[in-house]
């Protein structure tokens, strides 16, 4: 079953954000420290108004338990939902240099994150949440979605690319290529 996220689905899915993120969950947290980042998730996920905020999630809940998570939210929203983060991280390293690279177009609806616990995968469930983000944009009259994926990960490509997601064109995150893959939205026009 997918749902909106609670404050209480921190714990299951800190986990999750940590495996699908690595080190911007560390860059995120300000720590390379395991237990100290899944703490620092928890917190940044119980919080509203910031990116892994639960305001802006869908779990998948399987035997009471949240095992997958989808993070978006409007590409037009990435700078103020970055600005706690960005805040704590240069209060934390006092440096008022720090910022936070950008991900998102600010015309799109985008996937920040998606993961689904190992046990679980190869069940349809990023599919299934992948499929619950577009629905969401689609009713906030978003006309595309879009994500990043790492080139190496050739796996959750192939799946983005059977769900109807291109390459536009390839950016670097922490040091590494990753392709933006769009999509096109088909958003229904009532005339009145």
């Amino acid at each position: 079953m997918i749902r909106k996220a609670k404050k209480t689905d921190a714990k299951a899915i800190a986990p999750l954000l940590y495996n699908a993120l690595h080190e911007i969950a560390e860059k995120i947290t300000g720590s390379t420290v395991e237990t100290e980042v899944l703490l620092g998730l928890e917190t940044w996920f119980s919080k509203e108004s910031n990116r892994l905020s639960y305001e802006n999630c869908f779990v998948y809940v399987q035997d009471g338990v949240a095992v997958g998570v989808i993070v978006a939210y409007h590409g037009s929203e990435a700078t103020s939902l970055d600005a706690p983060i960005v805040h704590y991280l240069r209060e934390l390293h006092k440096d008022e240099s720090i910022t936070l690279e950008k991900e998102a177009e600010l015309d799109e609806y985008y996937i920040d994150t998606l993961s689904v616990s190992s046990a679980y995968g190869g069940k349809g469930i990023g599919s299934q949440l992948i499929e619950a983000a577009e629905i969401h944009a689609t009713e906030k009259k978003h006309e595309k979605i879009a994500l990043l994926v790492n080139l190496e990960n050739k796996r959750a490509y192939s799946l983005y690319e059977k769900l109807g997601y291109k390459k536009d064109q390839i950016v670097m995150l922490v040091g590494e290529p990753y392709a933006h893959l769009v999509k096109t939205l088909n958003i229904k026009i009532s005339i009145s």
